[in-house]
């Protein structure tokens, strides 16, 4: 006993050092304050080019456009890696309280270089930057229901615009470039620190044709400065001198460095959060009262009279008593339900623990790609309880192949998902995105998996096969019980529409500001919000799976375990279809690729979901089978 728990903790050790090790070689940026002296240097970076029309990040300097001369990456973690991050210095010179105007510099473009341009335009991509560690951001005024209006930010500024009747001077359906940046560099001054700290960055993007006197390079002078809105906006057709130029405001600002990024995550009216989760709690209440009901009167009355009957007297009786000797009959294909309920732990428990660590503050959007990383990072080590509840619920199905179940939990469902990650990942790389995970990402990921989450779940499944399980509540007959013939609202397909549609109803608003951050490139930051809708969306798959498996047995049909794990599990297809109404209802997703990432990713969630919802409700329904039966006189 004390060698093996010295090898385990051993295993567990060394496990969480490697997953160190991996993490540390992904830069994790600190969130400390910076102070600025007047003049100081203030840097910024660009990251990338991003579309909500075509969902593929390209790097910036994938465009002709101004380069500083020379080029140095920044390291990014693995977080940011798999969303498209590519970070680097830019030509952009900035200095602490200095107003200006400047010229970044002059593009001679080829007629495929405009063309490339040109097109981007069209897609609607918008430049992502970075200063102190804040994003980019447009402002935008937004009005709301009762009139109030309200400033919002919208990430990164429009690489250009198509030109309609709206922007007078434009032809319509011609492509025009913002070749004109500026920064309003917000910053706070305080007594407590000496200097500046940088609270907010907005950028305004202008297109300007600009014409100059002389030569280029040498005593060349501008004629369109100063700007103003007369001047002609600059076309993007064809071959020919694109002139790009900048200018910086500086703005004192009472907001604090703690507070900057309140206006990013600022999510509109909490009203309808508040009213999803009111929403969610009158199906709580409604499903918690059923069950209370069937606990109570029903089970009551049920106990009292099989408990007084003789047993002569039974053999007419119908209900749940009658199939004792049957329901706990192993299922057809334990060692996949006992697969399934091993990885929605795993999933579950990676969940839980992310919402809660972003709800106290842990994975702030300043570090970004945090969430992502650490959410990777959970599902490796939550190994432990996936090994643990997949061979504790094999051992109580009487499976016997102990290794299979072991490496079926560990490589089975995380395969699929590599499987899937792998082939969306080629048609990402054909299209020269950034977003394709580079090769060297896909050999940490296959490390963090095979040497951290296959012995973790290993570890898990040596304790679940080592303990000791309590006395079933009845004996399993030798001959199955016949199943009578069922009515055909008690059928698999109707029972699975019915126990999937409350765990969705109960998530689907929070789901809608979910998706808006994913596909919309929108914040999403209220994550107290989501653990209470996690906590909700648990009891309700607990409470639906044990009604509809009260109703089963009540019908003499003894076969509950796929059906309380598919009941509940249906949620997944729910969310599928509602990914459908998504897709044609916000987005514009234009072109194969896009729209093939996102059923692809669509289906990969809700595969997800449905293990999670699905592992919740056998477990409940496993629960409830016992008490009832441990309840009961059986001769």
């Amino acid at each position: 006993g004390k060698r093996e728990a010295t090898m385990t903790r051993l295993a567990l050790i060394a496990a969480v050092t490697l997953c160190a090790r991996i993490i540390s070689a992904f830069y994790l940026p600190g969130v400390s304050p910076h102070e600025y002296l007047d003049g100081d240097k203030v840097e910024v970076k660009v990251n990338k080019l991003s579309s909500t029309v075509t969902q593929l990040p390209y790097d910036y300097y994938a465009l002709p456009l101004c380069r500083p001369k020379e080029l140095k990456n920044s390291v990014e973690n693995l977080g940011e890696v798999l969303h498209g991050s590519k970070i680097q210095n830019s030509p952009y010179e900035l200095y602490m309280g200095k107003s200006d105007f400047k010229v970044l510099c002059k593009v001679d473009m080829t007629r495929i270089q405009a063309f490339s341009f040109a097109r981007r335009i069209h897609e609607d991509y918008r430049v992502q930057m970075i200063m102190d560690n804040l994003p980019a951001a447009t402002r935008m005024i937004s009005e709301l229901p009762d009139g109030k209006t309200v400033h919002m930010y919208d990430r990164g500024y429009r690489l250009g615009f198509i030109g309609s009747k709206e922007f007078p001077g434009t032809k319509p359906l011609t492509p025009y470039v913002n070749n004109h940046i500026r920064f309003i560099v917000k910053y706070h001054k305080d007594e407590s620190f000496i200097g500046a700290r940088i609270v907010g960055f907005e950028v305004e993007a202008f297109s300007v044709k600009h014409k100059y006197k002389g030569k280029w390079g040498e005593d060349a002078k501008l004629t369109s400065v100063p700007l103003s809105p007369d001047l002609p906006p600059q076309p993007m057709v064809g071959p020919g001198e694109y002139i790009f130029t900048y200018d910086v405001t500086w703005e004192e600002s009472p907001i604090r460095w703690a507070s900057r990024w309140d206006l990013y995550l600022y999510m509109g009216d909490d009203q309808i959060h508040w009213f999803s989760i009111l929403n969610s709690l009158a199906i709580v209440l409604l499903l918690t009262g059923i069950v209370a009901m069937i606990m109570m009167r029903t089970l009551r009355r049920d106990l009292n009279r099989y408990n007084m009957e003789e047993k002569e007297e039974l053999q007419e009786e119908s209900g749940w008593k009658l199939v004792h000797g049957d329901v706990l009959r192993p299922p057809a294909f334990p060692l996949l339900l006992s697969v399934s309920i091993g990885t929605g732990m795993q999933l579950l428990g990676m969940a839980a623990i992310s919402i809660g660590c972003s709800m106290l503050g842990f994975l702030s959007p300043a570090n970004r790609g945090g969430l992502l990383t650490a959410t990777l990072l959970l599902f490796t080590l939550m190994g432990v309880p996936a090994g643990y509840c997949g061979s504790i619920t094999y051992k109580s199905l009487r499976g016997a192949q102990w290794k299979t179940l072991t490496i079926l939990t560990a490589t089975f469902y995380p395969g699929i998902i590599f499987a899937l990650f792998f082939l969306l990942n080629f048609f990402i790389w054909g299209r020269g995105s950034t977003g394709a995970v580079p090769f060297g990402t896909f050999v940490a990921l296959l490390c963090m998996w095979f040497c951290i989450s296959v012995p973790l779940v290993f570890v898990g499944a040596f304790f679940g096969f080592k303990q000791l399980l309590t006395d079933p509540p009845v004996r399993t007959n030798e001959i199955p019980r016949q199943i009578p013939e069922q009515a055909w609202y008690m059928r698999t397909p109707l029972t699975m529409l019915i126990g999937g549609v409350l765990p969705f109803g109960a998530v689907f608003i929070e789901l809608f500001f979910i998706m808006s951050s994913v596909w919309l490139q929108r914040f999403y930051y209220v994550f107290g919000f989501l653990a209470i809708v996690l906590l909700i969306l648990t009891v309700t798959c607990a409470e639906i799976s044990i009604v509809l498996c009260y109703f089963q047995l009540c019908n003499e049909d003894y076969q509950w375990c796929w059906r309380a794990f598919l009941n509940s599990g249906s949620a997944g297809l729910y969310l599928f279809g509602y990914s459908v109404v998504y897709f044609f209802t916000q987005l514009e997703l234009a072109g194969f690729v896009p729209v093939l990432l996102y059923f692809g990713y669509m289906a990969i969630t809700s595969m997800l979901f449905c293990l999670i919802t699905g592992t919740v409700g056998f477990l409940s329904s496993w629960w409830f089978v016992w008490k009832i039966y441990a309840a009961v006189k059986v001769d």
